[in-house]
């Protein structure tokens, strides 16, 4: 009875954080099909989101990007194709294709020097996943947030999401890529030994736990290239036709 009134509750929740905000803009001038010609096996999907969940995440991470997903797509240029696995809030782990986020700011970060065998294992990983649940104490921990919007200072920010349960059988989007990430020992933002650091010593890291990584970390992180169609084509901005359509009309009512 309490797991059938905890699911009830969990899935109204679900629908209502989800929901679309009106006044959400897509500034990005790049079509979906121009990011599909780029985006390569590995590749992390960052979204701006514009639902009330998207709202929390933005605000207590400061930054724009409040979804993240890994491209496992194995026909490249394909925008119809489910090529991205996501943990989703109402659908659990799963896999979408890039048409989905055709209507969002996306960003891709691409991980660097990745041998044929990381990529499979870095896939596999995350692809075992699917059809594991989302992680509903992420809910929790965010909604207060979303309702309140406390003035929290930058600092204590990543402590206060920590994020969902942890439980093996559980997810949300970010944890999700970090766990797929550790598990082939690639770094996202791993904290430095600071013991270690004479001259001629090696540095030493510790992976942070993976449910303390956001979308945003993988932008922020040095080990990540931003990927943008445009700059991949070679653009050369002396060949963009400017348009003086503003000023003639300005011009047009002073006369």
């Amino acid at each position: 009875m309490i797991n059938a009134v905890s699911r009830s509750i969990g899935s109204w929740l679900a629908v209502f954080l989800t929901r679309g905000l009106p006044g959400y803009q897509r500034l990005d001038a790049i079509s979906i099909e121009e990011f599909a010609e780029v985006i390569e096996l590995g590749d992390i999907l960052l979204v701006e989101g514009n639902s009330r969940i998207s709202t929390a995440i933005k605000y207590l991470t400061q930054s724009s990007w409040s979804h993240a997903c890994l491209y496992v797509g194995a026909e490249r240029g394909n925008i119809q194709a489910p090529s991205l696995v996501e943990a989703d809030l109402k659908h659990g782990v799963r896999l979408v294709s890039l048409q989905h986020y055709a209507n969002f700011n996306i960003r891709i970060c691409r991980p660097v020097n990745l041998t044929e065998t990381d990529n499979r294992r870095l896939l596999e990983f995350a692809r075992s996943k699917l059809g594991y649940q989302y992680d509903l104490k992420n809910i929790i921990d965010l909604i207060r947030y979303l309702i309140q919007k406390p003035a929290v200072p930058n600092r204590y920010r990543r402590a206060m999401i920590g994020i969902g349960s942890g439980e093996p059988t559980k997810a949300i989007c970010s944890t999700l890529i970090a766990e797929s990430f550790q598990s082939i020992n690639y770094p996202i933002l791993p904290q430095r030994d600071e013991e270690i650091g004479g001259e001629g010593e090696v540095p030493r890291y510790y992976k942070r736990h993976f449910t303390h990584f956001t979308p945003r970390d993988f932008d922020l992180s040095p080990y990540f290239k931003i990927i943008k169609p445009t700059l991949e084509k070679k653009f050369d901005f002396r060949q963009l036709n400017w348009k003086e359509e503003v000023k003639a009309i300005r011009e047009g009512k002073e006369e």
